[in-house]
Formats: structure tokens, sequence, C-alpha cells
């Protein structure tokens, strides 16, 4: 049995680095903003960063970079053979085999990739907030939404392991385009992109006034803003988040109605404000889903590990796969 395994979770925004030890513990943390390069495709600038990242906490560790099992999570649609078919928050390296070309840099051939969201649903399932729970879909809300679906005890993965691209549900007919090429799709209204977006428009149009005034302008204004401010009680804040909490809620709605899925784990980036976002989703659930009154209650719940869990899955789909 594998005793120590590196998980790699590559996001729009970042890549972060984890050394992870059977049991769940992280032995060692190092992050690298993620590259994006232009029409590229190959996978070697962003195999360069985890290359970097790889040799960084091994080292603090005394391991062999070349030994080690190395778990990839990628933002995107996965083919079986670990390449990495499309992408739409890492356009560069869609078509690419990272893990290939990792493996060709660091001349260690105990590499495995797999969708970023389904390594969280893993690690959530393994060892957090899903432990004990054969049906629960994961959602994690970073750069755009990622899902990972488990349905009587296994992970779902679909016909050509595509499942779970619960991002690119359209909730709105002709709404905001997508960096997938649709519009109106979920990830444009939930998750990072989609808070700084909603935050822009609301600035833009007078909704903000007090932090457009603390920031000297509509365009300055962020979406970390808007949840410090809430947490601070400021009611233009307030409304955005629960805004917010609404599209979340609907999102959820559509999946219980397809899935009859009962409990929910949000993680990712912008799980740090599920505080503020989950008790607004909550309230909005049960008028949203159909036939509340008929279902068992729908429980929405924060992931264990946060930003951390498609790290640590990875970590652990390393420790599965290398056995």
């Amino acid at each position: 049995m594998i005793d120590v395994a590196l998980g790699l979770d590559v996001g729009g925004t970042k890549t972060l680095g984890l050394l992870v030890a059977r049991d769940g513990r992280v032995l060692g943390e190092a992050h690298r903003a993620t590259p994006h390069v232009h029409c590229e495709g190959s996978g070697a600038a962003t195999a360069q960063v985890l290359a970097a990242l790889t040799r960084e906490l091994c080292s603090t560790q005394d391991i062999d970079p070349q030994k080690i099992a190395i778990g990839i999570g990628l933002p995107g649609l996965m083919r079986s053979d670990g390449r990495l078919a499309f992408a739409p928050n890492l356009r560069s390296e869609s078509g690419a085999d990272i893990g290939t070309e990792l493996g060709s840099q660091l001349m260690n051939a105990s590499i495995f990739s797999d969708n970023d969201a389904n390594c969280a649903a893993l690690c959530e399932h393994e060892w957090g907030a899903a432990r004990g729970l054969d049906d629960f879909v994961m959602v994690t809300l970073g750069t755009g939404i990622g899902g990972g679906i488990f349905a009587d005890g296994r992970l779902v993965r679909g016909r050509s392991g595509f499942a779970g691209e619960i991002g690119h549900m359209v909730v709105q007919a002709r709404g905001a385009p997508c960096l997938c090429g649709g519009f109106g799709c979920w990830e444009r209204y939930v998750s990072g992109g989609g808070l700084q977006r909603l935050t822009r428009e609301a600035a833009v149009e007078g909704r903000l006034p007090t932090l457009v005034a603390q920031r000297g302008g509509a365009t300055l204004v962020r979406g970390e803003d808007v949840t410090e401010a809430a947490r601070e009680n400021l009611a233009e804040a307030v409304a955005l988040v629960r805004e917010i909490g609404w599209w979340l809620a609907l999102g959820m709605a559509n999946l219980a109605a397809i899935l009859d899925c009962g409990h929910f784990v949000v993680g990712g980036g912008l799980s740090a404000a599920s505080d503020l976002v989950l008790p607004a989703a909550r309230d909005y659930l049960d008028d949203l889903v159909e036939g509340s009154v008929a279902r068992p209650v729908i429980t929405l719940t924060p992931s264990m590990f946060g930003p951390r869990s498609g790290a640590m899955g990875a970590a652990l789909v390393a420790m599965e796969r290398a056995k």
C-alpha cells in the first residue's frame, strides 16, 4: 500500500500541490499560478509548473520525484486515456496529455490524471463531508463550476468519462456568454468568475453605491469586496450574496429533479464564502425544487477540506491506481 502520494490540482487561476498521507493528512503544500499559453495545447507549460511543484514538495520530505505516485486533477472533459479533451477555463491546454508530458519531464511513470471535481468528490467521500454517503453531488466553485456525482456508492463517469460537467448546465436561456462557447451556463452565475461578473454588473447599475465609493469606481469593485462587506452586514452586499445563493439553489434544484440526489457538498475556492452563500441557497431551494414537500430533506454541506479537496483527491487517485 502506498503511504504518501502527491496531488496536483490545476485550476483556471492557480495550481495547488499537496503531499498527502494515506490517512488524509497533508504533509506539504505549495502553490503556483496556472500558465495560460496562447494556442499551445501540448501541455508543456503546465507540466513545467507541475514539475517545479513536485520537486519543491518532494525536497521537503526527502522523496525522489521520479518514484512518488502523482495524481493530477484537471478542469474540463477528461478522456479515459488521460488526455484533456476540452477545458473552457484552460483553453490553451485543450487536447493536451499533461500527465505524459509531466512524466517525461520527471522521468516518472506513476502519474495519473482525472477531472478535478471528480477528485474533490473522491476526497470528500473518503475523508470528508461525504464520508458514509452513497449518493451525493460534489459542487466545486472555483474559476468555474465543476461537479462530481456519486450514485450507489460509486463515482458516475458516463459514456465518455465526461459526466459531471454541471457548470455548463444552462440556467438562463440566451444568458451571459460562457467560455465554453454557450450562453447562460450555471458557472456564469455561481463561481469565482460568476461572482466577479455579477459584482461588475451590480456596480455599473448602481446597486453597490457604498462599495463603488470606497473603491473609487464601479470597475474597481471586486467579488472579494462583496463577500467581505456582506460579513459586515452591508445591505447592498448581502443582497448580492443572496442573489448568488438563489442561482446556486436553482442549479441544485435542477440536479435534484434529474438525479433525485439528497445531498450536495460544496467546495472549491469560493467555498470560503459558503457561510454566506449556503444559508441563502437553503432558503430558496425548497421553493425551487419540484415536489419539495414530497421529498426527504435535501442537505447542503460545505466541504471539509475547501479548496484542498481537489489536490487531496488527486493524491487519492494516485494511491489507488498505482497499487
